[in-house]
């Protein structure tokens, strides 16, 4: 199939042959449905938390799981696990939500200008090129340490490490588009730069957008965790995975429960993430089979 044959293609018919490709990929399936699990556990966590997530219970710390009253069990300080995961869950989400946002918000327009003109490509390439020589890891902490904490900064600063990335991953998309008949065609009726990369190229790189802010995703959701663990990200007595594990590191042998259990919940964001990510990629590869 043509790359002037998927344009062609009617939006619904698309639409309909990914979501056949993602039903017939059982781990998209158990992706999705994991995605679908902490989606809602971060999104109602309000409704799901048996207590307020900074709530101290003095008489009651360190509490094993399903005693009556703390499913999870309880802290050092007696506070509840369970509100404190979900509460975290939701502030991770948070953060990858903003980081993709800003990455995508950044990252999509000088990919397209770099791909579309060479004279702003030995530009914006060579300015990516710069920011990949530090892991974005790295760079994300830099940024942190100069901002300041806070879930908004956090998630800005892991934001803008995955800019370079984006910027590749859609400049790539351009150069292999703007060479497609469709392009060129529309270049034979005097359609303007504006409108090429509006409406020809950037509705055609949308799928490789969208994989890559599924890759961006667990990899910002594991940033806020690690920079919070340092000190750097969401600051306490806010919940945050990375808090719960940093702080439940002096009692880990002692009291195992209260780092056991963030664990798994980033776990669980970071593997139905890749999951899905993995699978709505090849269900969006025209290569594939319908």
């Amino acid at each position: 199939m043509t790359t002037a044959e998927i344009t062609a293609t009617p939006a619904p018919l698309v639409r309909g042959r990914t979501l056949r490709r993602l039903r017939r990929n059982p781990l998209g399936v158990v992706g999705g449905v994991l995605l679908l699990i902490v989606v809602v556990a971060g999104a109602f966590a309000p409704l799901l938390a048996p207590y307020p997530p900074t709530e101290v219970h003095f008489a009651t710390p360190f509490q094993q799981p399903a005693t009556v009253g703390f499913a999870l069990g309880t802290d050092d300080l007696g506070r509840d696990v369970l509100s404190r995961v979900l509460y975290g869950i939701q502030a991770s989400l948070e953060v990858g939500l903003l980081a993709v946002l800003v990455a995508v918000v950044v990252g999509v327009p000088l990919g397209l200008l770099a791909g579309y003109w060479r004279w702003v490509d030995a530009v914006v390439s060579r300015l990516a090129d710069l920011m990949l020589a530090f892991p974005a890891l790295v760079l994300a902490v830099g940024l942190a340490a100069i901002n300041g904490g806070g879930l908004a900064n956090a998630a800005v600063a892991l934001g803008v490490a995955q800019i370079p990335t984006m910027i590749r991953v859609v400049r790539a998309e351009t150069l292999r588009l703007k060479e497609s008949e469709f392009v060129l065609a529309a270049h034979t009726m005097h359609a303007g730069p504006s409108r090429i990369l509006g409406q020809h190229i950037l509705p055609n790189a949308l799928s490789a957008i969208i994989v890559q802010a599924t890759v961006i995703m667990p990899t910002a959701v594991l940033g806020e965790a690690i920079l919070s663990f340092l000190g750097l990200g969401i600051q306490p007595p806010n919940p945050s995975l990375g808090i719960m594990l940093s702080d439940a590191q002096q009692y880990l042998f002692r009291t195992p429960w209260p780092g056991i259990f963030p664990g798994v919940a980033l776990g669980l964001i970071c593997l139905g993430f890749n999951l899905f990510g993995d699978a709505l990629r090849d269900a969006l590869d025209p290569r594939s089979g319908s």
